[in-house]
């Protein structure tokens, strides 16, 4: 389901050559640069700090918290594909030309609750096919 980011890297995923998907943000690669080049690509892109996430509750408030969820966000594996599957809570200024994910310190995460990180990039995945599917990319880099 993950694999490492091919060549071109970063340039290609925002450009289009490379497809939306799940993806390992190569170690040359910082997740703040990241951002600044997806938001200058105009991707709207956020940072999910996993550090000292060891539990399914945990984890779904972070991304409550870090992706700026809006206030109807259940907590639950149900509500977090809602969140990601509609994306109307974080498209403030417009259409963007796609949406990145960068899941910080996600090998902390998941040694320390495998089932939830299985279950979080099913997830994922699923947005990703979804947006896909609407013909804006979304991708999420595990850091």
């Amino acid at each position: 389901m993950t694999g490492q980011l091919p060549d071109p890297g970063i340039a290609g995923l925002l450009d289009g050559s490379v497809p939306p998907g799940i993806y390992r943000l190569p170690v040359t690669e910082s997740a703040a640069r990241t951002v600044e080049l997806a938001t200058d690509a105009g991707w709207r892109a956020a940072r999910l700090r996993l550090d000292k996430v060891g539990d399914k509750a945990a984890f779904l408030d972070k991304c409550a918290t870090d992706l700026g969820f809006p206030g109807w966000f259940g907590h639950n594996w149900d509500a977090l594909a809602d969140c990601l599957m509609d994306f109307s809570w974080w498209r403030k200024d417009g259409e963007p030309q796609g949406y990145l994910l960068l899941a910080e310190d996600w090998d902390t995460f998941r040694k320390s609750t495998p089932e939830d990180a299985r279950m979080a990039e099913t997830i994922f995945q699923d947005a990703i096919d979804f947006w896909t599917e609407q013909g804006t990319p979304l991708a999420v880099l595990l850091v």
